[in-house]
């Protein structure tokens, strides 16, 4: 092996880095628990569990991120989440 093929495998290698964005939930003294958890199952396809930790999380921590990925794929769960009365944020 050439020290040309050497370096081509090692670039081939590195994993691409995306620019994750995450959506921001914030706490309100308006929504009730069992609002915020089927708002986050409905709008970020999550399990009751992780909804439910999430809600628990907003509550005792006054925000928890819920969702990450790719900035045009979370526009509109976080669309859904505001249209719900719910205080949510892309970062």
């Amino acid at each position: 092996m050439n020290t040309q093929e050497k370096v081509l495998e090692e670039v081939l290698e590195k994993p691409v880095e995306k620019n994750n964005n995450e959506i921001v939930l914030y706490n309100d003294d308006v929504n009730t628990f069992d609002h915020v958890i089927e708002t986050l199952i409905y709008s970020c396809d999550h399990t009751a569990l992780q909804a439910e930790q999430c809600a628990m999380l907003v509550h005792y921590k006054g925000k928890c991120t819920v969702k990450t990925g790719v900035y045009k794929e979370l526009v509109p769960r976080c669309s859904k989440l505001l249209e719900a009365g719910l205080s949510a944020e892309i970062v």
